[in-house]
């Protein structure tokens, strides 16, 4: 089971995978207890960058009605490792800045191996790392290090204050991709949201920024958004779909399908 907040996050975030489809080549199933443990690794690690690693489970294939569902027109089989098969594990392997966590401590590494899969010379499939204060858009380092993925990059971007030297960076063009986002809400309406909250989450609104404040984290800061996008090494943008312990994504059925 995961947060109320989450899953309903998860299933917009569905709805929103569903209706852009055409914009993409291939998907990945993640489900939703995974991504929350990658939101409470990246919020305990604020504001520092978190990389980790992710594999996929062979024996749990993406099911046939969800993948016909979300596949678009110019849909392309075998693109990546581990396409078509369910997300089974995510590992933290370092924390740091932008320029030192996608190189991975000693035991993460395969070592024989090392320089031919790049910096991160690793055994895993599929890497997530995070934006602090950024969206969750490839930089050119981002690039580089995709090369060597076999399967796919994520990014996970987290709005959140006090930004210390690390202001929200939007000036960045690309598809824009968001996890959650709370509307302006007065502060009655906070405090009668309490019982929903998750339990890092303490208000709605902070001292010195009244920006819609989703929760806070473990560190103290106030999350005040979250965007979440994959991409190939190739260049091309990778459908997340976010599914439960039956593999349907949340949200399911959606209206568009349900009323066919």
């Amino acid at each position: 089971m995961v947060e109320e907040w989450l899953a309903r996050a998860m299933s917009d975030y569905n709805r929103a995978s569903l209706e852009k489809k055409e914009s993409y080549v291939a998907s990945l199933h993640m489900p939703g207890p995974i991504l929350a443990d990658l939101v409470d690794w990246c919020f305990q690690s604020l504001p520092d960058e978190i990389l980790v690693g992710i594999e996929v489970d062979n024996s749990k294939p993406h099911r046939d009605e969800v993948d016909e569902l979300f596949k678009g027109a110019d849909h392309r089989h075998g693109l990546f490792a581990g396409q078509g098969s369910i997300i089974g594990e995510a590992h933290l392997v370092n924390r740091g800045d932008s320029y030192s966590v996608h190189h991975l401590p000693e035991e993460w590494t395969d070592g024989l191996f090392t320089e031919s899969r790049g910096a991160r010379g690793a055994r895993f499939t599929h890497w997530l790392h995070t934006h602090p204060n950024a969206p969750a858009i490839p930089s050119g380092a981002d690039a580089d290090a995709a090369q060597s993925t076999e399967g796919v990059d994520l990014i996970l971007g987290v709005d959140f204050s006090p930004a210390g030297p690390l202001p929200w960076y939007d000036d960045i063009e690309g598809e824009r991709r968001p996890l959650a986002k709370d509307e302006q809400k007065g502060e009655k309406e906070a405090e009668n949201a309490g019982a929903n909250r998750p339990r890092w989450r303490s208000r709605f609104f902070g001292r010195s920024d009244r920006r819609p404040v989703l929760g806070k984290a473990p560190t103290g800061h106030s999350i005040h958004g979250l965007e979440l996008i994959a991409f190939h090494r190739s260049g091309v943008g990778i459908n997340v779909i976010f599914v439960d312990e039956e593999g349907l994504p949340y949200g399911w059925p959606f209206q568009s399908d349900a009323t066919e």
